[in-house]
């Protein structure tokens, strides 16, 4: 399968080192199948940087999700664990990820997250709504992370 990453640069090898903190599933190298995702993306991150859109293509063989050699996480739909997971990585500002995976598999929170979960942690709202508050307005679209060195040995810069 091909996945996609945009950004403001062309990523010829990935490097976890420039991975920001806080982020849905944590620090890592984030991807997705869809390629208007990822353009989106990249467009966001460009705008941010003042530097033109790029989208990176990757290979990856999907059947390493289930071959046991990686500790994978998958949500195949949006879950009170899914934001639970996501409250947790959002909310992490240290160095020490909150999971040992090298690959998750799940939907893209919406772009308002730090809101909500600001809400979460003042009381305003509850997990129910803020699972509810969480769900991509577009509709759900899927992201790849990988975390680890190990996972991204799985990825062939196409």
């Amino acid at each position: 399968m091909i996945l996609y990453h945009g950004s403001g640069v062309e990523i010829y090898q990935i490097d976890l080192n420039k991975s920001a903190r806080g982020k849905d599933f944590g620090k890592g190298f984030y991807l997705s199948e869809d390629k208007e995702q990822a353009l989106e993306m990249a467009v966001f991150k460009s705008l941010q940087t003042n530097s033109n859109p790029v989208i990176s293509s990757f290979e990856f063989d999907e059947h390493i999700l289930s071959e046991g050699s990686l500790n994978v996480k998958i949500f195949k739909e949006y879950s009170l664990e899914w934001a639970e997971f996501i409250f947790k990585n959002r909310s992490n500002k240290s160095d020490t990820p909150i999971h040992d995976y090298d690959i998750v598999y799940g939907p893209i929170a919406d772009d308002k997250v730090g809101v909500q979960i600001r809400n979460l942690m003042e009381g305003n709202i509850d997990t129910e709504v803020f699972l509810e508050r969480l769900k991509y307005i577009k509709g759900i679209t899927f992201q790849y992370f990988f975390g680890t060195e190990k996972a991204i040995k799985h990825l062939k810069k196409l």
